[in-house]
Parts: C-alpha cells; structure tokens; sequence
C-alpha cells in the first residue's frame, strides 16, 4: 500500500513579502482543527503543519512552540467573542438594561455555538506552564479582558439609569461572568437536564441586580 497523502494539502509557496500570510494559515488551521475535534490536544505542531501543507519547522519562523499557536487561536475566539458580543448589544432595544440582557444572551449563544473553542477558552483545559513555553502570565491575564470591560460598562449603565440596584459594580461584574460561565457550562456536560424554560432570564436578572420596574 502507497502512502496516503490524500489529507495533506499542496501549498503554493507564498511570495516574498508574504510571510504574514502564512502565520495566518497557520492559526486558521489550528481554529478548523478544534472546531472539528473540539479538542485542543489534537493542536500539535505536526498536525497544523499537515493542515496546512507545510514541513513541521516552518512553523518556527512563526510560532516558536505549541503553546504559541494555542495563545495566537484564544486570542481569535476571545475577539470572535467580543465581535459577538458587541453586535448583540447593536441590535438590542435602546435600554441599558436590554443591552446588559442581550450582551449576556450573546456571550450564551457563543458558548452554545462554539463548544470546542469556549472550553478551551474558558474550561481549564489548556493551560500553558509560562515558566516552560513562550507565553506569560501576562498573556495569559489579558485574556478576555475586552469582554470583561463591556459587560462591566453594560452593568454601570444599568446601575446609572436605576434598572440595576449593584452596590459593588466591579465585583457584581464577575459575579454575574461567573453565573453565565457556570450556565453555559453545565448545560454543554448535562444537556438532558430538565432546564427551566427562563434560566437565563433567572439567571441574568438575579445577578445583574435587576430591580423589578426598570426604572426608564
């Protein structure tokens, strides 16, 4: 029997000045690589380099290891998210409190739309040792912070307008994180669970502090 090369694309060879181009494919490859398994440890340098169509050490004048093209993927789906985010807040009715809603729907709706990719994100399965790869601890704490910012913005004009009663808007801000990850969470690992109808209203409602008259 040949060897099967049937999976390996041919890659037509980028032309000088392109070599932005190829760092792209590669993280593009790695996205496709977890949307297909949604598993983050089918990333490994042979296999990108095989989506791709390149030899493994072509990667380096890239990525200077794994944990880099994983850091370089996150990054894509945490601004994937914002873009998201940012969108359904567009979209909502003209209150704070139906944009802090609808920027809470958003975030569930990407977690539902994008399993593989939120629990790399957000499930503690890949977590990169800085002291024995290239990414920080900074890299890593910037994480998300985008989306953090608008949802902790979305609260504080809720509080402002006097449709949320938060006394404490920073620490309510990732209190209310907390109960949409938990959420999202529980309902990917337990989907045959008898979830109430209005849980994410239950949730969002309880945690954003929403008085019972919206007060606008």
């Amino acid at each position: 029997m040949g060897d099967d090369t049937s999976a390996t694309p041919v890659r037509v060879r980028n032309r000088r000045g392109e070599g932005d181009r190829l760092r792209h494919e590669i993280v593009a490859a790695a996205v496709a690589l977890l949307d297909e398994t949604g598993d983050e440890s089918a990333i490994t340098l042979r296999s990108v380099a095989r989506k791709v169509g390149i030899a493994a050490p072509s990667i380096y004048r890239h990525f200077p290891d794994q944990p880099a093209i994983m850091l370089a993927v996150v990054r894509n789906d945490f601004a994937e998210l914002d873009e998201r985010l940012g969108a359904a807040v567009d979209a909502a009715d003209d209150t704070p409190r139906a944009r802090l809603t609808a920027l809470c729907q958003g975030y569930l709706g990407f977690a539902v739309a994008h399993p593989g990719r939120y629990r790399t994100m957000f499930g503690g399965f890949w977590m990169p040792d800085p002291d024995a790869s290239s990414v920080t601890a900074e890299d890593l704490g910037a994480l998300g912070e985008a989306s953090m910012r608008r949802l902790a913005e979305a609260l504080q004009d809720c509080v402002t307008a006097g449709c949320a009663t938060s006394t404490d808007v920073p620490a309510d801000t990732v209190a209310l994180w907390l109960g949409l990850h938990g959420l999202a969470h529980q309902r990917a690992v337990a989907p045959s669970f008898p979830w109430p109808p209005d849980i994410e209203e239950r949730v969002i409602t309880t945690l954003a502090h929403f008085t019972a008259d919206e007060g606008e």
